[in-house]
């Protein structure tokens, strides 16, 4: 699995948010600056995370985005199910896929399903919170 520049972005552009909240929303062209991103990028992931609900946004002037929420609310795990659409390392364990007709002999599915397991674990415990601190802590565990 290869998390995309989207999906990359998408999480910087949200630590921005985190590590400048004060309730007033921020205009988009100061977020592409800080972040180095190219503005019309950064229209296109707030786009995404506008619709998937993670942040809101404001019109006209004083516009712009803020978080909907606490930054410790936010996982990792559903930021990039947002701008990645799945996590999962192969098509057989995506959700709404007919079931492989292979599946009952298949000797590497219990492995993949296990990889599966193993990054939800790792970026569900993860928050926005946690990738915003400047310091990680010694005893950070993933």
């Amino acid at each position: 699995m290869m998390i995309s520049t989207r999906g990359r972005y998408a999480l910087r552009v949200l630590i921005d948010l985190a590590e400048h909240r004060d309730g007033n929303y921020i205009p988009l062209k100061e977020i592409a600056a800080r972040q180095e991103i190219s503005l019309k990028y950064v229209e296109q992931v707030m786009s995404l995370l506008s619709s998937g609900g993670l942040v809101a946004t404001a019109h006209g002037k004083g516009g712009g985005y803020r978080l909907n929420r606490d930054p410790s609310e936010y996982r990792v795990g559903d930021i990039l199910r947002v701008t990645e659409g799945t996590l999962v390392p192969v098509a057989c364990l995506e959700e709404n896929t007919s079931p492989c007709a292979r599946a009952a002999e298949c000797r590497t599915l219990p492995l993949w399903e296990k990889l599966s397991k193993a990054i939800s674990d790792c970026l569900d415990n993860v928050t926005l919170a946690d990738l915003a601190q400047t310091e990680i802590p010694d005893n950070y565990v993933i």
